[in-house]
């Protein structure tokens, strides 16, 4: 009798071997599309919560703020209660313990203004020109600046031209004259650096020294809250010794008092006589499981410009 042939490894078709193998191609091939395809989705659903729950902590944010803006409101001691301030954050809790703010405000001119770069032909503002013609030319010196004429210039030009380095998104920004915030002031060093390659200039602690306040024709508006100033300012704009300065310096202490006995001059054009109800305050709060901040200022009793910080 016939015996069917018996069917080994050694006789099927190549083709039929060559059909097996593409399909196995095509079957990893799709696993690994869909793979992809997951963990792409899965990334998307991610940030598609994390922002649902920056878009929540903002909304918790702006209700924190219209709290604490009715509570600055009514505080009628604006002097008692940032003098507390300043001196260290405070905390702000619920009676239930369920949140806590934590929040913090220095002094809206507790620093030399970068934008009195301005002030360079104007004859009643030669105090404030001089003293941040000063700090700039110390700080130049001190970090080796590469070509700090050329910044110089750039940071003038964005100041008083109508045509910036810088074009900022926030309408805000650009409605106001000269330079008004840490982040614009740090995209013209950026330009800077790029253009001289200056290793030296990220180095440089810049807010211990400058503020970033609108250019104002009051003469409120055109002193430095003494009182606040780091020791690296102080030490600069009087030519002391900064190891003898942040040894002695404590920032609330009588600036005044404490120039003159070392026989130090005072310049009463450069500094406020009194205390100044202007503050910049950040806050920080916890939602979910995570830390948000943002940052408003306080001029004069009007509390204003929300800014949301985002994740801490």
């Amino acid at each position: 009798m016939h015996k069917p042939e018996q069917i080994t490894s050694t006789n099927i078709s190549p083709c039929v071997k060559q059909r097996k193998g593409f399909a196995l191609i095509l079957t990893l091939s799709a696993l690994a599309v869909i793979i992809a395809l997951s963990a792409v989705l899965v990334s998307y659903l991610d940030i598609a919560r994390k922002d649902a729950n920056s878009s929540k902590a903002m909304i918790q944010g702006n209700i924190y703020y219209s709290d604490i803006k009715a509570l600055f409101g009514s505080f009628q001691d604006k002097k008692l209660l940032y003098e507390t301030i300043y001196s260290s954050p405070i905390p702000i809790s619920s009676e239930d313990g369920k949140f806590t703010l934590i929040v913090s405000c220095k002094p809206l001119a507790n620093a030399v203004n970068i934008n009195w770069l301005a002030y360079e032909n104007n004859a009643s503002m030669t105090a404030q020109y001089n003293a941040v013609e000063k700090i700039f030319f110390n700080l130049a010196q001190e970090y080796n600046m590469e070509d700090a004429a050329n910044l110089e210039t750039m940071l003038r030009n964005e100041i008083v031209s109508k045509q910036k380095y810088i074009q900022k998104e926030k309408s805000r920004l650009r409605q106001k004259n000269g330079i008004i915030s840490i982040e614009q002031f740090k995209d013209i060093v950026g330009k800077y650096q790029r253009a001289s390659d200056d290793k030296e200039i990220y180095k440089i602690p810049w807010t211990k020294y400058f503020v970033f306040n609108e250019l104002s024709e009051d003469p409120k508006d055109n002193v430095i809250e003494g009182n606040y100033i780091s020791a690296e300012l102080l030490a600069y704009l009087f030519d002391i010794d900064y190891a003898s300065v942040k040894e002695d310096w404590s920032e609330g202490s009588s600036l005044k008092d404490y120039v003159l006995n070392l026989g130090q001059s005072y310049n009463q054009k450069l500094f406020s006589k009194e205390f100044l109800s202007q503050s910049r305050c950040e806050v920080f709060y916890d939602y979910g499981e995570e830390r948000y901040g943002f940052k408003f200022e306080d001029r004069e009793g009007e509390v204003k410009h929300f800014e949301f910080l985002g994740k801490q």
